[in-house]
């Protein structure tokens, strides 16, 4: 199927003949009939029911009708949002971005997205996402990039860009350290963790529910790099997306939990009734775009 064939079977549908069909697209009403016979011949169908008075859908038209005013929406809107981005030469992108983001780079991000429009403000904000995600909903911040939880208000929108895993990470030397075990096993341990009301915690808490205790954390700390530290001092264990506890630092076990509690996918958030600016949907598409280059078998162009 051609897209003009698509668009002369749609101005058909809507305008209700061919004349008008044809008037309206600007075109000779033999280009019209023949686009629609040529659309009819591949589909195998009639779409109209041709009489000397009038022309109407026939079942089938109907059908396709609503395909193709679909695929003809999502095509108008594409247009415009690449007509916004060609025009983006300037503006402010202010994004709100958690410490843990898996494997994704965002600094990585960032720097094309700022070699590709120099003229574009960034300004970045850390903290943990229910903090990021009220100053989305305040208008303070324009995205949020961090774990896409399963209670995620309708409010927002999110698009997943890459995954993450849970594991255990316990001090050098320990019992727990030869792995895989199961969180079952580490329930006499004390645990270090986030804040009530963080992420993290609540995957601890629900982790540890359906392992039969209840976890016990007489230490708390606002960041991963500070629960890392705790553990490899010895006050305890700690449950950490694998990405931050792999990362350099204080010397710590980290070990596979079986089963893996699941950990929320890192995404970019923004609001579902407040439509991104022009250079927030350009910064939006870089950070969708880096997330696919990294991806396992996608080839990353230079």
């Amino acid at each position: 199927m051609e897209l003009r064939q698509l668009t002369y079977f749609e101005a058909v549908a809507r305008h209700g003949g061919f004349t008008r069909a044809a008037e309206r697209l600007h075109v000779a009403q033999s280009a019209v009939s023949a686009q629609v016979r040529a659309l009819e011949a591949e589909v195998g169908v009639a779409l109209f029911a041709r009489t000397t008075r009038r022309v109407v859908l026939t079942e089938a038209g109907e059908v396709l009708l609503h395909r193709v005013r679909r695929v003809l929406g999502e095509l108008d809107e594409a247009r415009e949002e690449l007509a916004g981005l060609a025009a983006v030469v300037s503006g402010r992108v202010t994004l709100g971005a958690t410490a843990v983001l898996g494997t994704y780079d965002l600094p990585g991000a960032l720097a094309a997205f700022h070699r590709r429009f120099p003229g574009v403000r960034l300004t970045l904000r850390t903290g943990l996402i229910a903090e990021l995600l009220a100053l989305l909903d305040a208008g303070d911040v324009d995205l949020v990039v961090g774990p896409v939880h399963d209670d995620l208000a309708p409010r927002f929108v999110a698009r997943r860009l890459v995954g993450e895993e849970v594991v255990l990470v316990v001090p050098p030397g320990s019992r727990l350290g030869a792995g895989p075990v199961r969180l079952a096993e580490a329930r006499d341990e004390p645990f270090v963790c986030l804040p009530a009301g963080s992420g993290l915690r609540a995957i601890l808490d629900r982790a540890a529910a359906e392992a039969g205790f209840a976890a016990r954390v007489p230490f708390e700390t606002h960041s991963a790099a500070s629960i890392r530290e705790l553990v490899s001092a010895g006050l305890g264990v700690a449950l950490l997306a694998a990405s931050a506890a792999r990362t350099p630092g204080p010397p710590v076990a980290v070990v596979a939990l079986d089963p893996a509690p699941a950990h929320p996918p890192i995404g970019v958030i923004h609001q579902r009734d407040r439509r991104p600016g022009a250079a927030a949907r350009a910064c939006r598409q870089a950070l969708i775009a880096a997330a696919a280059a990294e991806r396992p078998g996608t080839r990353r162009r230079r």
